[in-house]
């Protein structure tokens, strides 16, 4: 009995560990285990006020933000436009993925947003929610993790596309990682032209030292930071 016990119990650890991966939920979100209540976001709207070719036009990368704070819901609006959900049915969303792996997670470094305190929040896309993960402004933080890039200590706050290769790899292999950061590129345009959209500026940053931005933003050992976007009013 006691070896069929102890089969058990590693079996319901397995179990967890694997529901924990595919959620793709960060574990270190509470030290206490407890995850804080989800902020739901604004419903995204489906259209807008330019064209896609205008967008396409305008897009520039912008690095200098007026010092004015952003609305909650010009972040749900950025964060749809990441990872957002098209179809709940087939759980598709805005960028392509290969294979539909998803090995892509966002977060949002809060500095100075109407409704939204400061803070480090995960965007949870099937709910399109945030999930708090640490309080505090750690703009200046990441500010200095990020080469004392100015755009990030100037913005009213930062987009973070971090990945879990091997989402992707155990489909694909070696050749997964290719198709993860073309992934990133899709979102990150994405970000770009809502940006545009909405009067944003916005700037896709990769020059960054990677172990101190995964300290500052607090991720798995198998997260990987690949693209920081600051954005603000211009």
């Amino acid at each position: 009995m006691k070896g069929r016990f102890k089969l058990f119990f590693l079996w319901l650890l397995l179990g967890g560990l694997g529901i924990t991966a595919l959620t793709g939920v960060n574990p270190n979100f509470s030290p206490e285990g407890k995850n804080p209540a989800p902020l739901k976001l604004p419903e995204p709207r489906y259209s807008g006020v330019i064209t896609l070719e205008e967008a396409l036009l305008n897009r520039r990368s912008i690095r200098s933000y007026q010092d004015e704070p952003l609305s909650l819901e010009q972040i749900s609006q950025l964060l749809w436009a990441a990872q957002g959900i098209t179809d709940y049915s087939r759980g598709f969303r805005t960028a392509p993925s290969a294979g539909a792996t998803y090995p892509l997670d966002v977060y949002f470094l809060s500095g100075k947003v109407i409704g939204l305190p400061a803070g480090l929040y995960h965007y949870l896309p099937e709910r399109h929610e945030l999930i708090l993960v640490e309080e505090g402004d750690k703009r200046q933080e990441l500010f200095q993790a990020s080469l004392r890039q100015t755009s990030i200590r100037e913005a009213a706050g930062v987009l973070i596309f971090t990945a879990i290769y091997k989402r992707t790899t155990a489909r694909y292999g070696e050749r997964g990682f290719r198709y993860v950061h073309m992934e990133t590129g899709h979102a990150a345009q994405n970000v770009y032209l809502q940006a545009v959209s909405l009067g944003l500026g916005t700037v896709t940053i990769g020059a960054f030292e990677d172990k101190r931005v995964k300290k500052v933003l607090n991720l798995t050992e198998e997260e990987e930071p690949l693209y920081l976007m600051p954005v603000g009013i211009i």
